[in-house]
């Protein structure tokens, strides 16, 4: 499990005067890492780290061989075009190089003067997606989200037997996984009518949005070998934030008897930064449960886990449309919520995914599933919002919604606060929905 150290101290300051703001999300209590380079270039990509409004180039920083010992191989690690080398490298070396990075972008650091030339305005970035996601396995941690969702298609018995035992989650599509920024036409699917009896292919009607975290998988497993609920968090790299873009039309016709298909794999957005699961040690809280529901068996159990096993990574949704963006109006937030009230940790998830001797491999990628909180107006999705559809959302602007609409781009951000530690933030998953191609 994470422990407190200096790099969490809230009165570390940074020789980078944008670090120290106190609303930046990327104080240096954080240190988020991505893969980056200048916009409009032919550089390749490269790990980069955020603080305050710029970017450690690590491959920068990797050919000015500040780092060494473990803090150097991870400093190389990050300089690919892709973080698994690093994420491989597994949580003591993790650690060491949080360390060094940290010592070497204090106030009076002696590396000040060779780490300013590798700073790069975020700016003047883009980003890509910053692993080779091999597979991608998405759950459903949020007992409220299923509740509501179960409600309105089976209003006498909304949650199904097995969801209090056991973590829910399906192998989603890793190949259209993108970044922050990410652009995506409507898509195409077969669709039934209420009262007819033959499908027709057709643009989803019901876009929606899904609420999450992602969670990087660093060091693996074996084949065979499960990873214990005691050692589960060592083998996580860090979260991201997760838009399951979900197309709720299709996705009620062809969900039985396999589960999601074509209405949840065009698409998923991420936002660029990694924040590493030791930024998030101050943050982390006690996992409860209600004393009615039945405990988790063993395996999926652990002193630590039921101590500090939950996160209160605070979360927000927000919506600009097209007419908000022609008179220059900020997006309009709709929903906020916290992780904390998962009701399955993500040492529970990394359990139950390898129990049956499943390996996970550097850069796999889990979804915690929609984070709705306990009550309907903390719902991370337009189906709970709205109750699928029946009651549209008014914006600010007079506009309603009940689904999404071509040329809405909806945005997700994430931060965590509390007293006698540094607010941190993931910075923003932002994604933009396009008209559907013809249908062919």
């Amino acid at each position: 499990m994470m422990q407190l150290n200096e790099t969490h101290d809230p009165a570390l300051r940074s020789w980078l005067a944008s670090a120290n703001t106190g609303s930046t999300d990327f104080p240096i209590q954080n240190l988020p890492v991505g893969v980056f380079r200048r916009a409009g270039s032919n550089e390749p990509f490269r790990g980069g780290v955020a603080l305050g409004d710029q970017i450690l180039d690590l491959a920068a920083a990797a050919r000015a061989d500040v780092f060494q010992g473990l803090a150097g191989q991870a400093t190389q690690a990050g300089a690919d075009s892709t973080l698994n080398a690093l994420m491989a490298l597994g949580h003591s070396v993790w650690s060491a190089w949080r360390l060094a990075l940290s010592r070497a972008l204090r106030e009076g650091a002696d590396a000040e003067a060779a780490l300013k030339p590798c700073l790069v305005p975020q700016q003047d970035a883009e980003f890509a997606v910053p692993a080779r996601i091999g597979d991608y396995t998405d759950f459903y941690t949020s007992v409220h989200h299923a509740t509501n969702i179960g409600r309105q298609f089976r209003p006498d018995n909304p949650l199904l037997p097995n969801y209090k035992w056991v973590p829910i989650g399906y192998h989603g599509r890793a190949s259209s996984i993108g970044v922050s920024g990410q652009q995506f036409h409507r898509p195409l699917g077969q669709t039934l009518a209420p009262g007819s009896s033959t499908p027709v292919l057709a643009p989803s009607k019901r876009l929606d949005i899904e609420l999450e975290l992602g969670v990087f998988i660093g060091s693996g497993n074996a084949l065979g070998e499960p990873i214990a609920i005691t050692e589960a968090e060592d083998h996580v790299f860090g979260l991201c934030l997760l838009n399951d873009w979900s197309a709720r039309d299709l996705q009620a016709w062809e969900y039985q008897p396999l589960g999601p298909f074509l209405a949840k794999n065009f698409a998923t957005t991420i936002s660029p930064w990694i924040v590493t699961l030791e930024a998030l040690a101050p943050f982390k809280v006690a996992f409860e449960r209600p004393q009615d529901d039945p405990q988790p068996l063993p395996y999926l159990d652990s002193a630590a886990n039921r101590d500090a096993g939950a996160y209160d990574v605070q979360l927000e949704v927000l919506i600009q449309t097209p007419q908000m963006r022609q008179a220059g109006q900020p997006a309009q937030s709709l929903v906020q919520t916290s992780y904390r009230h998962a009701y399955w940790t993500l040492a529970q998830l990394v359990a139950h995914h390898t129990v049956n001797g499943c390996n996970l491999q550097p850069g796999d990628l889990l979804g915690t599933g929609t984070l709705s909180g306990p009550t309907l107006d903390q719902a991370g999705a337009l189906i709970e919002l709205t109750e699928g559809g029946k009651r549209p959302l008014t914006l600010a602007n007079g506009e309603t919604r009940s689904y999404l609409e071509d040329g809405d781009t909806v945005l997700l951000r994430g931060r965590c606060a509390r007293a006698g530690a540094a607010r941190i933030g993931f910075g923003e998953c932002a994604g933009t929905v396009l008209p559907a191609r013809p249908v062919r």
